[in-house]
């Protein structure tokens, strides 16, 4: 399974993100630059982590306006494979994939440490080998992680069960304690009604090694890599 990694200009995760699927992973990837519009016959797309164009005007809202995200919607309306991870996340959020907006952390402060989150649905290509309720320990870094929705859409969200993650205690309790930056009913991830766009401010392919604490994140990418090979 081919992978692409966005390069945005102030991009810092993506050879990271390389790194968990070629050399963790197994898999084919390649870097895709912002301003090109060829995804290069890729079957999955991660946008990564970072302060793309140096989250000037918001984060996220320039990079909204990149080339490579026109190819990028085209690619997810066909039913294709996107993965936004923190600064990638917020990505989708300005670009119209995924419902919402972040704001600011509630504690005004960057936030940098591991965290537990609890997958609310398994039902979908990201998280097809996990189980309901399963509790991952992933890392976390970043300033606006505060994901906000009105009540009504996330109503809608709750119901069509586009909520995908959810921080909690490491025994799997949603608290607000548990909560590391406000995010409304402590949501750390959410996927688009069709299940093949994912958002999160975790960080996947930072717990993709025994090096580095934790191995939780390659159940993602090896749930991503099953579920294109029985396609």
């Amino acid at each position: 399974m081919k992978f692409g990694v966005l390069m945005f200009p102030g991009s810092n995760c993506e050879h990271d993100a390389y790194h968990a699927i070629r050399k963790v992973m197994g898999q084919p990837a390649e870097f895709i630059w912002h301003q090109s519009t060829d995804l290069k016959d890729c079957q999955a797309i991660i946008v990564p982590g970072g302060f793309s164009y140096g989250d000037y005007l918001r984060t996220g809202a320039i990079a909204r306006f990149s080339p490579v995200m026109g190819a990028v919607r085209q690619f997810a309306d066909r039913g294709g494979l996107v993965l936004g991870i923190c600064n990638g996340f917020q990505i989708l959020l300005e670009s119209g994939l995924l419902p919402g907006a972040m704001l600011r952390n509630r504690g005004l402060k960057y936030v940098c440490r591991q965290v537990s989150i609890r997958v609310e649905n398994a039902r979908i290509p990201f998280t097809a080998l996990a189980g309901e309720g399963d509790v991952w320990n992933i890392p976390i870094g970043h300033m606006e992680g505060n994901y906000t929705l009105d009540a009504d859409a996330f109503r809608r969200l709750e119901r069509n069960r586009q909520v995908v993650f959810r921080y909690c205690t490491p025994e799997g309790e949603i608290t607000d304690d548990a909560n590391p930056n406000g995010s409304v009913a402590n949501v750390a991830g959410i996927c688009n009604p069709r299940g093949n766009v994912l958002g999160m401010m975790p960080h996947p392919e930072r717990a993709s090694e025994p090096l580095l604490g934790s191995e939780d994140g390659v159940r993602l990418f090896q749930s991503m890599i099953q579920s294109r090979s029985q396609a």
